[in-house]
């Protein structure tokens, strides 16, 4: 069942409890001098929330408008993207593939952690590319995709996070959302501010930004791609976005703030290990490792430094399975080939078997 809303008319499934809440953080803020609100998307109701269930009401939508019986996509090992969009899918009885880099013997040890132990409960066709690159999964997901259409399949290749306009519409509407809980304010925030991976929540935002005539910055953290190119991208995003929406007004120039990667990304830092910790003894709020605690590591060190002024919007992006994971996230590399039969680049994971 799908049901039509705004932006222009697209037809989206419904996937999120809205509106997610938004409410003050008052030890927090009382800590750094700044007043701060949460946006609550790990709230967002289909398995343990979070953020991409918003763009895959769109996409799981078209796929269904396409005629297509599966979903192709891929990310990390641990991954909250590829499980809210296998959990979407099963929802909608579409087959969902997911394609990770890394290799499977190496992830074999974490089965039982996190998102890939609920990949492995669900019984999600899971594949592994053999190379530690991120970017292997793009030819991960064109392989699978092709096996599938070889065997008479209707595939829905995404790529990765979800990064796409119609994906990116999800945060337009949620722009939407925010404006009517604004409202009840008595003073607009300054700044809205997020993790920024695949580029889409952001694009998504910086459109709804302009639909709404928002009165913040939108201010993304990068914990992967340098800032450079996570601007480039938001703008052709967030461009495209506005396009599929109907939005006549000029997009503002992406604020992306760089430096907080820590060890790398998929990897828990030390300064967001310390901004998560703070925010859950304040405030009883869990922050991922890998996306929300690095992005309230920046936030903070600006708040005590005085370069922000509140009022200011955090979004909780969700990503709890991944607190339940190793501290290090990110594929390792290995040597080994694909095993003959399957698609190239592209290796099963082990058999789930039981727990």
């Amino acid at each position: 069942m799908t049901s039509a809303g705004r932006p222009a008319g697209r037809a989206r499934v419904d996937l999120v409890i809205a509106p997610t809440p938004l409410h003050r953080a008052l030890r927090l803020s009382h800590e750094l001098g700044v007043e701060l609100l949460f946006k609550r998307d790990d709230l967002t109701g289909a398995g343990l929330g979070g953020n991409k269930l918003r763009g895959l009401e769109f996409l799981i939508a078209d796929a269904l408008a396409r005629g297509c019986d599966s979903l192709v996509t891929g990310a990390g090992p641990q991954s909250n993207w590829t499980m809210l969009a296998a959990l979407a899918c099963l929802r909608y009885e579409i087959e969902p593939h997911v394609v990770c880099y890394g290799s499977g013997e190496q992830h074999q040890a974490s089965r039982a952690e996190g998102n890939m132990r609920l990949h492995r409960w669900l019984g999600v066709d899971v594949r592994f590319t053999g190379a530690a690159e991120r970017s292997s999964v793009d030819a991960g997901i064109a392989a699978v995709t092709a096996e599938l259409r070889a065997a008479g399949r209707r595939p829905y290749p995404v790529p990765r996070g979800g990064a796409t306009p119609l994906g990116a519409l999800g945060y337009v509407r949620a722009s939407e959302e925010l404006a009517a809980q604004l409202a009840a304010l008595d003073e607009p925030p300054t700044g809205l501010w997020l993790a920024t991976g695949s580029c889409g929540t952001q694009a998504g935002l910086l459109a709804g930004a302009a639909l709404t005539g928002a009165p913040y910055q939108v201010v993304g953290v990068t914990v992967s791609r340098p800032a450079s190119e996570c601007a480039s991208r938001i703008r052709e995003l967030a461009a495209d976005a506005a396009s599929l929406g109907g939005i006549g007004a000029d997009i503002p120039e992406p604020d992306v703030r760089d430096g907080w990667t820590g060890p790398g990304y998929g990897v828990a830092s030390a300064a967001g290990q310390a901004a998560a910790r703070l925010v859950a003894v304040t405030e009883g709020v869990f922050l991922d490792p890998v996306f929300g605690a690095k992005a309230m590591a920046a936030l903070i060190a600006e708040c005590r430094a005085g370069r922000v002024h509140g009022p200011i919007v955090f979004l909780v992006s969700g990503g709890a399975p991944t607190l339940f994971a190793g501290p290090a996230t990110a594929g390792r590399r290995s040597t080994r080939q694909h095993p003959a039969g399957q698609a190239p680049g592209c290796m099963r994971a082990p058999d789930p078997g039981g727990e």
